[in-house]
């Protein structure tokens, strides 16, 4: 029977025996996708503000929210979808959606005057990506010693991580480059 991975799990190339019985790995399509599973969340901050969207503005920002705000989730109830990858040594792809009024946004990276900006745009996240794609972001823990912290590296620019800057007192969602992996930034830790 066929056994259904977690996203957890590793996935591992085809193999085939070659007539002299030597072991040769057969090479997949490199970076292909494929949807396995969706998990809903909030993101908070250490102010206790929720991540909201507003995608006519093309923001995401952490805000103060009433309660009956939270309960009709619009715009803060994030749909994180995880993918199964050919390449799995770059953390577990994985995109973001949200709905807003009965609409659903995808979140993907563009660059705009010289710079990579977050978009938020009206559509579903595809179930499969047959290559690179500019949704896609590699979720990594944050620290060896945190399993609840995790960061989100974009999938087509190493380095490029998402990131939180104060603006007009807004804390905003931002695309950040860290010059070097192991750097701890506060900027880039989400907690869900």
């Amino acid at each position: 029977g066929s056994v259904k991975m977690s996203c957890e799990e590793i996935a591992v190339c085809a193999v085939r025996l070659r007539e002299n019985l030597c072991l040769y790995f057969e090479e997949l399509e490199c970076d292909a996708f494929c949807k396995e599973k969706t998990i809903k969340r909030f993101f908070r901050n250490v102010n206790s503000q929720l991540l909201v969207v507003h995608p006519d503005l093309n923001v995401a920002a952490f805000e103060d929210v009433t309660d009956q705000e939270v309960k009709s989730g619009s715009g803060m109830y994030f749909s994180i979808h995880c993918y199964k990858t050919t390449s799995p040594s770059e953390g577990m792809p994985v995109a973001f959606s949200v709905q807003v009024e009965n609409k659903s946004y995808y979140m993907c990276c563009e660059k705009e005057h010289g710079k990579m900006v977050i978009r938020f745009k009206e559509g579903e996240v595809p179930k499969d990506i047959p290559g690179e794609s500019n949704i896609i972001f590699f979720k990594k823990t944050f620290t060896s010693c945190s399993s609840k912290a995790f960061k989100f590296e974009y999938s087509l620019e190493q380095g490029m991580f998402l990131a939180f800057e104060e603006e007009d007192s807004l804390r905003k969602l931002i695309l950040k480059k860290l010059p070097r992996e192991d750097e701890v930034d506060e900027t880039t830790k989400f907690v869900t």
